[in-house]
């Protein structure tokens, strides 16, 4: 820019400038405008008025001349409620009352608005906050059913139930039954009479009515629905095949929030009549349309459900889950759009149950036929029997006598070590073989060097086989120890058995311990430091250097550094994650290095590697198979390696 150009801009800027001050209004023009605008709003309000004034005087003389009495607005409103839900207009207007029956276990709250499960608590668990557990509640729920009757469309939520004469508040007592030592409660009452029920009905005069009728045995986590349709296949519009059942549940959270606490488990669990058990998938939300037969459908938290079971099956399903992670009050909202099947007649009854409880393996499995266990995640199909048939029994057998949930762990972990035993010494055993070939194998590796791979592959091979030594007899523990070690990843965080159990620092033993809090966070570590976790990296690797003295890495010096990197993820991995999975673990390290110490003194390196120079010497048995393969290999004009 050359200066002619740059005093044109400075002149056009100071010309804007003084047009701009020489051209603004005086003091008395704005005065004046202001004066003007004042004037303008105040004819604006005073005509408002007037209208107002003028409207009163009219609906005052309209009152004069026609007066309506209170007895003609009342016939009006009942004429308009009519119109609008026919044989339920007297239903539509009532008073919210509440109703309550309960055992030893369970506390459900009914209300005669919708005549619907107001809402449930469980009474032997608490929630983190130590508040009572409350599974949901009426104002963040829906329960309900829709359908058509004289072509209008009804929801049952709407309208007031009125309870049976016999409805009260009931309580069903008995001594209180835990989730205790025995680990395998039954909680179906067998005494006759130990049954409380409560019924609710939508009356449509004449007779005819919709009936809610719950039930629920002492010692039970089951409550018994059962739908009666009694005079209304005149009023249900007659081309329906089924009533829509709507339960929408907001479900709160009764654990802390973590990385994988309750956001990670929550979803909805459903199983077909002849099929497996399945849901939508964790961790986001999701929506599925079941068009299959369906035996129940779940809301699932990480340790409790709340289920409703058919008794033969439910025709189709609409189910939704929408998570709300960030949310401190909900983990999410569960929807379920259920059709009931109906058939028009004068009397029908469509029965089902809930069921509202722990996700307790026996708990669950004791319902026969159902397979409602399946919704506790015990891990994929190769380790899921570890936990079915290893862990759960001795865990409930060990609490049957151990109250210290810490000293129960530590009882599992020798049991598992102790079941794996021989295959670990053999394990060191074998490695204990391969370290004392290690001067022949230095040989080889000279002699070969880096160009020859294969070459030297084959060497190594054959000194094995010379030697006798396995080079997968190391290997062999890890086939056992490794679904161990998975089945305990999915069983710690899952066992509600552990809830709220402290041991030592960790008030909690299914979620992680924290003995710092960080005042920022971590990325994938987090805003706290679990000394459990700490402890099992440190022994990790401290385990991870002893094993690597009876390991010759020198042919694969990768495979050092990937040894000492896996605890530095796990540390990272872990440290959200259940301590008492993390206390497992430190556990497991210990006794490790402890058998590595008791192994150097059971085994002599020196006689194994006598032993090894003697089998060298000796003549190599050749199987059938592999000299069949030889004599193959001769008339093809190979010749074999010797």
């Amino acid at each position: 820019m050359d200066r002619n150009t740059i005093l044109g801009v400075v002149l056009i800027f100071a010309i804007l400038i003084g047009f701009s001050y020489f051209n603004r209004p005086s003091e008395e023009q704005i005065a004046a405008a202001k004066k003007t605008r004042d004037s303008i709003e105040l004819v604006r309000i005073e005509k408002e008025k007037a209208d107002l004034v003028a409207k009163q005087i009219e609906e005052a003389k309209i009152s004069v001349v026609a007066p309506v009495s209170n007895d003609s607005l009342l016939s009006q409103e009942d004429n308009a409620r009519k119109e609008k839900f026919g044989v339920f207009a007297d239903a539509s207007m009532g008073q919210e009352k509440f109703y309550t029956i309960e055992n030893n276990l369970i506390k459900v709250t009914f209300s005669n608005k919708g005549g619907r499960i107001y809402s449930v608590e469980l009474k032997n668990f608490k929630t983190f906050e130590g508040k009572p557990l409350i599974l949901f509640e009426g104002t963040s729920s829906k329960f309900g059913m829709n359908f058509f009757a004289q072509n209008r469309s009804i929801e049952t939520e709407s309208f007031y139930f009125t309870p049976s004469d016999s409805t009260e508040s009931s309580i069903l007592s008995g001594p209180e039954v835990k989730i205790g030592k025995e680990g395998n409660e039954k909680f179906n009452s067998t005494n006759k009479g130990d049954s409380k029920s409560i019924s609710m009905r939508l009356l449509a005069g004449d007779g005819k009515y919709l009936e809610y009728k719950y039930s629920l045995d002492y010692n039970s986590y089951l409550v018994g629905f059962e739908v009666n349709v009694v005079g209304l296949n005149n009023v249900v519009t007659t081309n329906s095949n089924y009533l829509n059942f709507n339960w929408n549940i907001a479900v709160p959270r009764q654990e802390k929030q973590s990385q994988y606490g309750d956001d990670n488990y929550a979803t909805i669990y459903y199983k077909y009549q002849d099929d497996d058990v399945d849901k939508i998938s964790t961790g986001k939300s999701g929506e599925e349309s079941l068009r299959t037969k369906t035996k129940w459908v779940s809301f699932k938290q990480l340790f409790f459900a709340s289920t409703i079971i058919a008794d033969d099956a439910f025709p189709t399903a609409d189910i939704k889950t929408e998570l709300t992670k960030e949310d401190p009050r909900y983990v999410g909202t569960f929807n379920a759009d259920i059709a009931l099947p109906y058939e028009g007649k004068d009397s029908e009854s469509i029965k089902m149950k809930f069921f509202f409880g722990p996700s307790h393996y026996n708990t669950l499995k004791q319902y026969d036929n159902l397979s409602m266990e399946s919704q506790i995640n015990l891990g994929y199909a190769i380790v899921s029997p570890v936990n079915k048939w290893i862990v759960i029994p001795v865990f409930n057998f060990l609490r049957k006598y151990i109250d210290n949930f810490g000293i129960i762990i530590l009882l599992l972990t020798l049991f598992i070590k102790l079941l794996i035993f021989p295959f670990t010494f053999k394990s060191y055993h074998s490695q204990a073989k391969m370290k004392a070939l290690k001067p022949e194998i230095d040989e080889i590796n000279e002699k070969f060097g880096k160009e020859k791979p294969m070459e030297k592959q084959q060497a190594v091979m054959a000194l094995y086989k010379k030697a006798g030594v396995n080079p997968m007899g190391g290997c062999l523990p890890m086939l056992f120890q490794f679904p161990v070690l998975i089945a305990m990843f999915f069983f710690f965080p899952t066992s509600i058995e552990l809830r709220q159990e402290s041991f030592l620092w960790a008030t909690d033993l299914s979620t992680y311990d924290s003995i710092l809090n960080l005042p920022f966070k971590i990325p994938f570590y987090g805003d706290h430091v679990s000394l459990f976790c700490l402890l099992m990296t440190v022994t990790t690797i401290i385990s991870t250097y002893m094993n690597s003295q009876t390991q010759n890495t020198d042919a694969m010096p990768g495979m050092k550094t990937m040894m000492y990197l896996m605890p530095v993820m796990f540390l990272f991995i872990l440290n959200g994650y259940a301590s008492g999975l993390s206390y497992y673990y430190f556990l497991a390290n210990v006794i490790t290095i402890g058998q590595m110490y008791i192994f150097r003194f059971m085994i002599d390196e020196e006689k194994i590697r006598a032993q090894i120079l003697i089998n060298k010497k000796k003549p190599i048995v050749k199987s059938k198979f592999q000299q069949k393969l030889e004599d193959m290999a001769k008339q093809k004009g190979v010749q074999p390696r010797k």
